[in-house]
């Protein structure tokens, strides 16, 4: 089975600024060595968890050091109240068939 690098973020926003936070969350460039991004709404859009797959840790340590993703980073704070944030590699479960 294929391993994937993750990085999985997840935000508790303030209240009433889901549109403003996904205004500010889109990166402005295409970060190298993303393959792939999806985000998860809780039901009252307060929290959102972003999980990014990766060529490499290293290309994904690159983004997060650099200018535009520290530009992003100050564009979400103030619509941020908490942040978690980790690296992960695993890979796809089979599903028994039924």
């Amino acid at each position: 089975m294929e391993e994937h690098v993750v990085w999985v973020t997840t935000r508790r926003l303030r209240p009433g600024t889901l549109e403003e936070f996904e205004r500010a969350w889109q990166p402005t460039t295409h970060p190298e060595g993303m393959r792939r991004a999806f985000a998860y709404w809780s039901e009252d859009g307060q929290e959102i968890t972003g999980v990014s797959f990766w060529d490499s840790k290293e290309a994904c340590d690159s983004w997060r050091a650099s200018e535009p993703e520290a530009q992003r980073r100050a564009n979400m704070a103030p619509y941020v109240a908490e942040e978690r944030e980790g690296f992960y590699r695993g890979r796809e479960l089979a599903i028994p068939q039924r």
